[in-house]
Order: C-alpha cells, then sequence, then structure tokens
C-alpha cells in the first residue's frame, strides 16, 4: 500500500474524533436549523464579521475541498459564538492572517493571489518551510485545520466521504490485509525477527 494522501489522512483523523459524535451532530442540526430559519443557505455569521467568515471558508477549501459544502465554517462561528475563549483565538489569527498578508503582499488574504495564498499556508502547515515570521500564526492555523476536519468528519458530507454506513450488526469482521501490512510496515517491531 502506497503512503495514504492527506485526505486520506484527515479521514482517518476525522474517523477517530475526540469529539462526542451526539454533540456534533447536535451542533450540525442546530445549523440547519438557523439556515431553514433564515430561508435557505445564506447563514448570518454570529461571531465572525463576513470578511472573517469569508476567510475561514476560504481557509476551509484550503484545508479540505469540500468544506464549504459541509458547514465547516459555520460549525466553527456556532462553536465560536459560545465559547468566547474560542472566539478570541480565531478573531486574533484572522486579524494576524490578514496584517501578515498585507505587509507581505499588499493585500489581505481574500485580495491576495492563490500563489501568495499557498506560499503563507505551506509556511504556516509544514516545520521544514517554516520562518520566524509566520511563528505567531502557527496556533491559529492549528486550530483552524484541526476545527475544519473536526467539523468537515462530523457533517453528513463528511460522513459520507468516510463511507461510514451506521452502526449495525455484524456476522463476522476481519481485518484487511492492506491494513494489518501497513501498520506492521511502520512498527517499532517490524525488523525484530
Amino acid at each position: 500500500m502506497e503512503d495514504p494522501s492527506r485526505r486520506q489522512l484527515f479521514q482517518i483523523i476525522g474517523s477517530s474524533l475526540i469529539v462526542s459524535p451526539a454533540f456534533a451532530q447536535h451542533v450540525h442540526s442546530e445549523i440547519a436549523a438557523v439556515k431553514s430559519l433564515s430561508g435557505g443557505a445564506t447563514y448570518v455569521p454570529k461571531k465572525f464579521n463576513r470578511h472573517n467568515f469569508l476567510l475561514l471558508r476560504k481557509l476551509g477549501e484550503i484545508i479540505i475541498p469540500g468544506s464549504t459544502e459541509s458547514g465547516a465554517a459555520e460549525y466553527i462561528d456556532f462553536l465560536a459564538s459560545h465559547n468566547d475563549e474560542l472566539a478570541a483565538i480565531f478573531n486574533g489569527g484572522f486579524g494576524w492572517l490578514d496584517n501578515y498578508m498585507q505587509k507581505t503582499y499588499g493585500a489581505d488574504f481574500l485580495a491576495a493571489s492563490e500563489a501568495q495564498r499557498t506560499e503563507v499556508v505551506d509556511k504556516l502547515a509544514y516545520t521544514k518551510n517554516s520562518v520566524p515570521a509566520v511563528a505567531a500564526g502557527v496556533p491559529f492555523w492549528t486550530w483552524t485545520r484541526n476545527m475544519v476536519v473536526d467539523a468537515y468528519y462530523t457533517s453528513p458530507v463528511g460522513v459520507k466521504d468516510i463511507g461510514f454506513m451506521g452502526n449495525g450488526a455484524m456476522s463476522s469482521f476481519s481485518v484487511p490485509k492492506e491494513a494489518v501490512d501497513y501498520a506492521l510496515k511502520r512498527s517499532p517491531f517490524a525488523n525484530e525477527g
């Protein structure tokens, strides 16, 4: 088996979330109710201004394409509206990111080119690409990535992406040979013999 893709790794992380599935389902249900009460797909951010909400959506799409469809930004905004500490992390991070982009490229994150956005995300996401100028933004990036993954893989879209078919009885279960081989190949005991 070849090394997993970034999306496959997020699927693994998403399928083993520490977040209570019942809690996540409640948040997604609340968001759906808000959308239906507002007359459709329009969602009015509760804790983030419109610019920051759109910035969060753009970051979400960079992290997991399709996260907008899953309601990841709405999920994060909803949680931030109930937790001032979380809201401060995100609003502070949005300000840092736009300020960095303005100083570096002369445009905020949303107005910057795709190449400029990719360049800054690569510096935030990969230790090997990190530079001191982005060190302050790394915790914000980590929060954003983790929250987008949580939001996506607890949504109906993400659950479908994982291929989860629901809880049910099984007549038998066997671990796929490829999974065992993959785990053993990376095991510290692989070379013992």
